[in-house]
């Protein structure tokens, strides 16, 4: 199951994309006397003028807290935090609204469950299964974990291309592993994970599963009641909306069993010296004041979303990277780093004998906004024998004109260094 629609023989995918550009007011600057040119939306994307309006409209008109006051302004505030948890359940097609949790980001969200639901259930000997192409935000919670309980963690390997090795990821679904946490797309190499069939294979052994989708939500459309998985994560500053929020979105069977992750606000039903009461789901997961003006913005990215269509974006971006692709096997001295044969919108490259954080600079001075690092995936850089990459990342502002930008900022990379 891929992150987009691969069905779109009836639908219009073709973007205004001049139109998109014109909503978006922070890619009308300059820098460093040249325009910019915004390829770093695997990190962090843009966002709209309507989210930023509505933002604007939380704090002039509404700031107030929710589900606490029975005043006008703290109604208004709660209508529109909790109309998001049916925005997010619509958009990724999940089971239930109250399947929705508030996070402050996929990261979050993934020390949540590690914490919450895996931490109870492991023993000394038990298994936990990654992938090596894994964010640190799904590696590290579960390495405290191993260290904390004697459990193990088991690392899938992947290919020379950045591909996931799906018969022996499989294989090392057995008898002592006790949870499955992937990545949906990877953050550094783009690759699209078959993870239907990884959550196929561990529900077959009563093993619960849990996707990253913080690079796959942007690029396409998540069909949750397809993908079948007990969890899902996601964070809401990679899909246009503010940062500090995201969430963790559950099956309710799955989400009954996680016990509280923080104590204090809305988690509670009832407290005495004696005891104290647990709420319902969700709220029993969302300790303390929430980031109200985050979440109702959240909803207005998705909205926004939505009005341009998801199977539009995802065709869109794969034009852009089948461009970005064409013009690396016409560029000297360049390799690309991630070549599955499934990809989202990320460009990742070295060139020979130049560190990136060089091509980064440079590309800069160009009025190119590029990532260049580890992108929080040391094993991956590893694995192909790097210190760091270049990504160029694209979104559904971005145009073919860019990506030719790119292209000359990285010639004249190779010019200065001779």
């Amino acid at each position: 199951m891929h992150a987009y629609a691969t069905d779109t023989t009836s639908a219009d995918l073709t973007l205004d994309v001049e139109a998109l550009r014109s909503e978006f007011p922070a890619l009308h600057q300059e820098v460093h006397g040249k325009p910019l040119i915004y390829l770093d939306n695997a990190a962090t994307t843009q966002k709209p003028q309507c989210v930023i309006d509505t933002l604007v409209h939380y704090y002039t008109h509404d700031n107030s807290n929710v589900h606490r006051g029975v005043h006008a302004l703290s109604e208004r505030a709660t209508t529109a935090y909790e109309s998001v948890r049916d925005c997010i359940a619509s958009y990724l097609n999940a089971e239930d609204r109250r399947g929705v949790v508030f996070t402050r980001g996929a990261t979050e969200a993934l020390n949540l469950v590690a914490s919450s639901y895996v931490e109870p259930r492991l023993q000394e000997g038990d298994e936990i299964l990654i992938t090596t192409m894994e964010h640190h935000s799904n590696i590290v919670p579960w390495q405290i974990l191993c260290e904390r309980t004697g459990a193990q963690l088991i690392v899938a390997p992947i290919s020379e291309l950045g591909e996931l090795d799906l018969p022996q990821t499989l294989e090392l679904i057995g008898p002592k592993t006790r949870f499955v946490s992937v990545n949906h797309v990877s953050n550094s190499l783009g690759t699209i994970n078959p993870v239907k069939e990884i959550v196929e294979a561990a529900h077959a052994r009563g093993v619960r599963v849990m996707l990253d989708g913080a690079q796959a939500v942007p690029h396409g459309v998540v069909d949750l009641k397809a993908l079948d998985c007990d969890f899902y994560v996601f964070s809401g500053h990679k899909v246009y909306a503010p940062t500090g929020i995201g969430a963790l979105v559950g099956k309710m069977e799955a989400l009954e069993e996680l016990r509280p992750y923080q104590a204090g606000g809305d988690m509670i039903r009832r407290v005495t010296f004696e005891e104290t009461t647990y709420n319902d789901l969700p709220y029993r997961l969302e300790a303390g004041t929430p980031h109200i003006a985050g979440t109702i913005g959240l909803g207005a990215a998705l909205d926004f979303m939505l009005r341009v269509g998801p199977e539009a974006i995802a065709a869109h971006e794969a034009t852009l990277l089948d461009h970005a692709h064409n013009l690396a096997c016409d560029t000297k001295d360049l390799t690309i780093v991630g070549q599955a044969s499934h990809k989202a919108a990320v460009f990742s490259f070295a060139l020979d004998g130049i560190h990136p954080h060089d091509i980064g600079t440079i590309l800069d001075t160009e009025g190119l906004a590029v990532r260049a690092g580890h992108h929080c995936t040391m094993p991956v850089m590893q694995q192909f024998g790097l210190p760091a990459t270049t990504r160029a990342s694209f979104g559904l502002y971005n145009t073919i004109a860019e990506v030719d930008a790119l292209f000359v900022g990285i010639h004249k990379v190779r010019d200065i260094f001779g």
